[in-house]
């Protein structure tokens, strides 16, 4: 049985934007390959950074609505614990980036 997580209804829409970023990554290493301004380059791994950091937000949103709520609301004190664990460490990993 497949698990569903909280993204999953958002899960085409996640891809869609992965690929979209994808894109712009390797749009970066041509044009480095290319031997562009390096500021442009600059320019275009700062928006890269920052769909990325989106869809971070966007899966953190809905780890704490679904997973978190979840675990809060079935009375396993243990497994809320984790589970605020897990997004306060997933937090600070963002907050490092």
């Amino acid at each position: 049985m497949t698990e569903h997580y909280g993204y999953t209804p958002q899960k085409d829409a996640l891809a869609k934007r992965m690929k979209r970023i994808e894109g712009q990554v390797r749009g970066i290493g041509k044009m480095i390959d290319d031997d562009k301004y390096c500021i442009d380059i600059l320019t275009q791994v700062s928006a890269a950074t920052a769909a990325l950091h989106a869809v971070s937000i966007n899966l953190l949103e809905e780890h704490i609505a679904h997973c978190v709520v979840d675990a809060a609301s079935s009375g396993d004190d243990d497994a809320a614990r984790k589970k605020i664990e897990e997004a306060s460490a997933a937090i600070a990993r963002l907050i490092k980036s």
